[in-house]
């Protein structure tokens, strides 16, 4: 394929990196910031591929990239925990084929693009043999919630997913159980190089006081984002405290008056309420968990139901002190937030940054550079 063999070419003097985040979410996208600001630092090209909410997101704090459309999983949740873990459950046949269409999708776009590297954010389908790509993922060890035997099978297949690839980065700290537990400390690694890159987030530590009582910061996939919205909204009208509400809704949504609701904050006015706010109601997505730990905050985390990883994660760091986990099942804020009055919250010290040494050292594996 001529095409793809503009790769490794002595006389060019930028290179092109193709990166995709999952349409899962925010957080696959928002975590995807600081990786396309260090390839920019280091004078690469970065074309994106991505739908939805996670392209819109991206265009707003990119708007002088390129961006192309590839179309999204659309896994569904239901409104009900036993439904969702089912529905997601009989979603891997639809999964694996959105695999192959997402491997026929890449091998289409280089016959008409071409590209030195292909960094994917849980898109295991954007691999080829004549291309240096990376996989990006936290869960290496992906928590079913049925039980050890078909986790050891999910595992299985999942590694014979990442060993397509020509390396695995994993977004947490390397050493003891990180920010991730087992998800990303599993007993067995992937056969291919794997490193980690660590925390992974577009915010920055200001010295500003707090002057928010409550951020309350909602994401995550529907109709779960709108139960948990509506939930929270009824219960604010009590909240005897300043507040701010972001909707997580990059493109808009249906209108919910009051000066301090947001249906979306680009990175910079998102960093600046945060770094207000005394205290953080989110969603236990690990990307949203990794913007709380940068900026030292105190959160009560609300895990999805039925996203059996936010579950998990949501108890390993209520074990470590890290976060206050409360399920969203007969959710009361004022009853959570005297939890958190209670609750002795350890402040983790991230260990130095370790994506720029990576991507220097994996470029040098890709003889990129």
């Amino acid at each position: 394929m001529a095409s793809i063999l503009k790769i490794n070419n002595p006389t060019r003097k930028t290179y092109k990196i193709l990166l995709a985040p999952l349409d899962w979410g925010l957080g696959h996208a928002t975590r995807c910031i600081p990786i396309i600001k260090e390839l920019l630092i280091n004078k690469y090209e970065v074309c994106v591929a991505a739908t939805g909410d996670q392209k819109a997101l991206l265009e707003e704090e990119f708007p002088f990239l390129s961006f192309t459309e590839l179309p999204g999983y659309r896994i569904k949740y239901d409104k009900n925990r036993a439904f969702t873990l089912f529905r997601l459950i009989f979603s891997i046949p639809k999964i694996l084929i959105r695999v192959k269409e997402e491997n026929r999708w890449l091998r289409q776009f280089l016959e008409k693009e071409g590209v030195d590297m292909v960094i994917s954010d849980n898109r295991y389908g954007l691999w080829h043999r004549d291309l240096y790509c990376v996989l990006i993922t936290h869960q290496l060890n992906i928590q079913s919630g049925v039980g050890r035997w078909v986790d050891g099978w999910i595992r299985r297949w999942h590694y014979r997913l990442i060993n397509r690839f020509s390396e695995c980065w994993v977004p947490d700290m390397p050493t003891g159980t990180g920010l991730a537990g087992k998800l990303s400390h599993p007993e067995r690694m992937p056969d291919v190089t794997t490193n980690y890159i660590g925390l992974l987030s577009r915010m920055e530590r200001s010295r500003e006081d707090g002057v928010i009582d409550l951020l309350i910061l909602l994401s995550g996939p529907e109709p779960q984002r709108s139960i948990l919205e509506k939930m929270l909204w009824e219960q604010l009208k009590s909240f005897d405290g300043t507040w701010v509400l972001v909707r997580g809704l990059p493109r808009g949504g249906s209108p919910l008056t009051g000066t301090n609701v947001y249906d979306h904050l680009r990175a910079k006015a998102l960093n600046e309420h945060l770094t207000k706010a005394k205290l953080v109601v989110a969603r236990s997505g690990y990307s949203t968990v990794m913007d709380l730990v940068r900026l030292q905050k105190k959160s009560i985390l609300i895990p999805t139901p039925g996203q059996t990883e936010q579950e998990y994660l949501g108890k390993y760091l209520t074990g470590q002190r890290i976060a206050l986990c409360v399920r969203q099942k007969d959710f009361s804020l004022n009853d959570a937030l005297l939890q958190a009055e209670q609750f002795s919250y350890v402040i983790l010290q991230e260990q130095n940054d370790l994506l720029q040494g990576v991507i220097t050292q994996s470029f040098s594996s890709a003889r990129l550079g």
